[in-house]
């Protein structure tokens, strides 16, 4: 009854009104695995390649070719194959491809053949996509890292870091911790309000005001968390995603936001001086994905205080992430599907960061859908941190939804990982 009849796509719109790829896999016993790809607007290098029409529709955005590369490809080469097998279906769309990128099929092809097989699989055994994918071991519900405050590539205003992040990790379960992100966010909303700022919200659900620096926009962070009735630093602490890459050339890191320039020493001083002044706990792409020496640097001045994730640096890439491991680079390594393309190879990169003590963070991208698969895999992996977004756009809140029914679920053998996960 796990047996493949067929593989079906269509393009659907995502969060950014831009089209993206969904995907069916139909048993042939009618069961139907459903999946959808998201998109980023800031990408690695990287990353692997999405499969984009680049003709007239959309403004080139448009995924026709991946729907038919889905559609007769990939559909042909997996009817018949068993769903529950997924590290062979996983493979043998590696092997199909054939490129490193994963340029030929494009890697949104990939991704969405692959999320949609454990979706099959899950819905065939009658099990939840967590307890399928993590096999029964799931257990541990993931503190939040909630982007409030968006600038970057994220935003139309002058701050260069991409988000700046509330993280309510000191609750005994998620919904506690949920709530307590909720109030923040509202809090900041009023806050903005009576100070004439705007509240109008970025791509991922955050504030984004013209606000004058980053340290201002840490302060009303700090405003809103007391303003709500939380502790900063004793309950409540703050991620940023400083999103280098996006303001790096020729070894120069230009901070419009503050009117200069920076070598890589001065930005691990800028960041070393924010985190001795405020309660910020994680610092995501903190330098460029490729300045590997300025990273070394970055992890022996701070990284033994503060979790200092890889995202443009790792790529969800095992080959990256055994480099930086190797060279004590970082200490954290950010999560995303459709950055590697496959659900096998992005399980071995959490696997690998697991064994090395690095931590790992489950993220969305930019641009989402209503498709709330990496809530399951957080919980499925006991990674103990996701990044989903603010509290606001369904896009996100689907994400904590599903993380509130998983715990309703789990009920008393639900944890939620309040300590020991990364450095305070």
């Amino acid at each position: 009854m796990s047996i493949i009849h067929k593989v079906h796509a269509r393009e659907i719109i995502d969060s950014r009104g831009n089209p993206t790829l969904e995907v069916d896999m139909i048993l042939v016993d009618s069961t139907i695995g459903r999946a959808s790809v998201p998109s980023g607007a800031s990408t690695g290098a990287y990353e692997v390649i999405e499969k984009r029409d680049n003709d007239n529709r959309f403004n080139g955005k448009g995924v026709k070719k991946a729907v038919n590369i889905v559609n007769n490809l990939i559909s042909d080469k997996l009817k018949g194959l068993n769903c529950l097998d997924q590290e062979n279906i996983d493979n043998i769309l590696i092997e199909l491809d054939g490129t490193e990128n994963k340029s030929n099929l494009g890697g949104n092809s990939i991704l969405g053949a692959s999320l949609a097989c454990s979706r099959a699989a899950s819905n065939c055994l009658n099990i939840p996509l967590f307890e399928y994918i993590g096999k029964n071991n799931g257990k541990i519900l993931p503190i939040p890292f909630m982007n409030i405050i968006n600038g970057g590539a994220h935003a139309n205003n002058k701050l260069d870091f991409q988000e700046l992040m509330i993280v309510p990790f000191g609750f005994n379960s998620f919904s506690d911790s949920l709530r307590c992100g909720s109030e923040i966010f509202q809090a900041l909303k009023v806050i903005f309000t009576n100070k004439n700022l705007s509240t109008a919200v970025g791509d991922e659900g955050g504030f984004a005001p013209d606000l004058s620096s980053h340290s201002e926009a840490i302060n009303y962070i700090i405003m809103a968390i007391e303003k709500a009735g939380y502790i900063p630093g004793e309950n409540v602490s703050i991620a940023l995603d400083v999103a280098s890459t996006e303001f790096y050339k020729n070894g120069t890191y230009t901070l419009d936001g503050e009117r200069k320039e920076f070598t890589s020493e001065d930005l691990i001083e800028f960041l070393s001086d924010l985190t001795d002044k405020y309660p910020i706990i994680s610092i995501e792409d903190g330098l460029a994905e490729d300045d590997w020496a300025g990273w070394k640097k970055l992890t022996s001045k701070i990284g033994d205080k503060v979790q200092l994730v890889g995202d443009d640096l790792f790529v969800t890439n095992t080959k990256r992430l055994e480099l930086g491991i190797k060279d004590n680079i970082a200490n954290s390594i950010l999560i995303k599907l459709n950055q590697i393309g496959t659900l096998t190879e992005t399980i071995k990169a959490i696997n690998m960061a697991t064994a090395a003590s690095y931590t790992s963070m489950i993220s969305h991208r930019s641009g989402e859908t209503e498709d709330n698969f990496i809530a399951d895999l957080a919980v499925a992996t006991n990674s103990g941190q996701i990044k989903a977004g603010s509290l606001s756009r369904s896009d996100r809140l689907s994400k904590y939804n599903q993380l509130l029914r998983i715990e309703e679920l789990l009920a008393k053998d639900a944890s939620f990982n309040n300590s020991n996960l990364f450095y305070r």
